[in-house]
């Protein structure tokens, strides 16, 4: 029995996906690329603002089709989507076989064998607070140099936008011993760069040890062999202590790039956002961590266009990107959503001042951005190989008999950041550790030349 997977939305959603491949796979089920070759869909959804819905949507109206034509016998809507609106899925979308709650996806099995004895419509939930737990069978999808590690899940924030804590449940911390399980085990699998994720990494342990445990989690997962690379993202600023700083910037291993969500820099637009730092406590903590450690990479993502938001709160938020120089930066127009305090704020923002707003912002960045870039020429960094550009793909190689790879910097996440270009006459591997010098930069991504290569066993 084939299954094709389609996986929608952030790094926490993935590695449900990967999750629920390896439990499929361990009581036999196949799966396969090909939509035409498939049994049975699973779309594992996203719903976090209304692009993301309508993609979700969009997707399961696809495999729906297949369904009502007879081109599939089983479809299954897992994910965040399906938690929100499991209700609206099973009136609206007949052909939906199963719908699988976010705390839900262990009972994959479940769904597809209840699929084959043809049980019906289905709604499969568990309780948001159900515990977090790791070490589960995965099947990486992501080439297996580098995997994502889930330390915890759900969110206790409650931003007045968001309606992640509704889908995903209360702040539950994967328990440490776990999470270091898991991490050995992909380590042993090849896996050479963890990216720790959460829907906030800087509260790990505070539900389950009265503490901050994150860095004691570091230092045990730095302590494993054939870990080289460890990233950290969703870090809320006001959660991150000083701890947490000397840890990154005494652990060699733990990579000195910090993915920061701020989403605003006005204080009134803060305080409405429901966050829980102001101006002033931004540029605090990131004053430290560049105190501490002057090579860090800052990402932040921002919002535009929030409820109430006037021209000055604007001016002052794009002041503030223009004084930090970010070396990496998103900005998201707000979006409206349902069931949330924000969605009946006033005054809601016009679609054209949100898109203006956010041109500003992103011109801005883009003038920091590119500046930072050609500062990096000359400069001798470990990079991490993604993979070959094709030859009819190529443009502007300087010398014959040569190959053009992509690779990623300490300062790059994996499909959010930026690319190097390296450009060698050796045969080099995906995974491979290399060390560039950068000879220059084109906008956002960098272009260097082979220094030396490195063994990947060494830490």
């Amino acid at each position: 029995m084939n299954i094709y997977f389609v996986s929608l939305g952030c790094d926490k959603n993935l590695v449900d996906t990967e999750k629920m491949l390896g439990a499929l796979t361990s009581h036999g089920y196949s799966f396969t690329g090909d939509v035409e070759a498939a049994d049975i869909a699973v779309v594992n959804t996203c719903c976090f603002i209304k692009d993301a819905q309508t993609e979700s949507v969009e997707a399961i109206l696809e495999m729906a089709d297949r369904k009502k034509s007879g081109l599939l016998k089983g479809l299954i809507v897992a994910g965040c989507l399906a938690q929100r609106y499991r209700d609206d899925i099973e009136k609206e979308v007949p052909e939906v076989d199963v719908v699988l709650g976010t705390t839900a996806i262990d009972r994959i099995v479940e769904a597809a064998d209840d699929i084959l004895r043809k049980q019906g419509h289905e709604i499969l939930t568990e309780s948001l607070d159900k515990p977090a737990t790791g070490g589960e069978a995965r099947v990486l999808t992501t080439g297996g140099h580098y995997g994502y590690l889930r330390i915890a899940e759900g969110c206790n924030k409650w931003c007045t936008y968001c309606v992640i804590p509704s889908v995903r449940g209360p702040y539950r911390s994967v328990p440490m011993e776990q999470v270091l399980a898991e991490a050995k085990e992909l380590a042993e699998r090849g896996v050479k760069e963890l990216i720790l994720v959460a829907q906030e990494t800087t509260l790990y342990g505070t539900d389950l040890y009265g503490e901050k445990r994150l860095p004691a989690l570091l230092r045990g997962l730095a302590a494993i062999d054939g870990i080289r690379w460890i990233r950290l993202l969703y870090c809320y600023p006001e959660e991150i202590t000083d701890e947490l700083i000397d840890t990154i910037a005494a652990e060699p291993k733990v990579l000195h790039y910090l993915d920061m969500p701020i989403q605003h820099a006005s204080d009134d637009v803060l305080r409405r956002m429901g966050r829980h730092t102001t101006r002033k406590d931004l540029e605090e903590v990131i004053g430290k961590i560049r105190a501490k450690i002057p090579d860090c990479c800052l990402r932040t993502t921002l919002i535009t266009g929030f409820p109430g938001e006037t021209e000055t709160d604007h001016r002052h938020l794009l002041a503030f990107v223009r004084k930090m120089k970010f070396d990496r930066l998103g900005v998201f127009p707000y979006s409206r959503e349902d069931g949330t305090p924000a969605a009946k704020m006033k005054p809601q923002i016009k679609a054209a001042v949100k898109r203006q707003r956010r041109k500003e912002l992103m011109l801005a960045q883009q003038e920091i951005a590119f500046r930072k870039a050609r500062k990096q020429k000359n400069r001798i960094l470990d990079a991490i190989v993604e993979g070959r550009i094709a030859e009819d793909q190529v443009m502007d190689v300087s010398r014959p008999g040569t190959f053009v790879y992509t690779a990623r910097t300490y300062m790059d996440a994996p499909d959010v950041d930026g690319i190097l270009f390296l450009e060698t006459s050796r045969d080099l591997m995906t995974g491979d550790f290399v060390s560039v010098r950068i000879t220059g930069s084109r906008g956002y991504d960098l272009i260097g030349e082979l220094v030396d290569t490195r063994d990947n066993g060494e830490a």
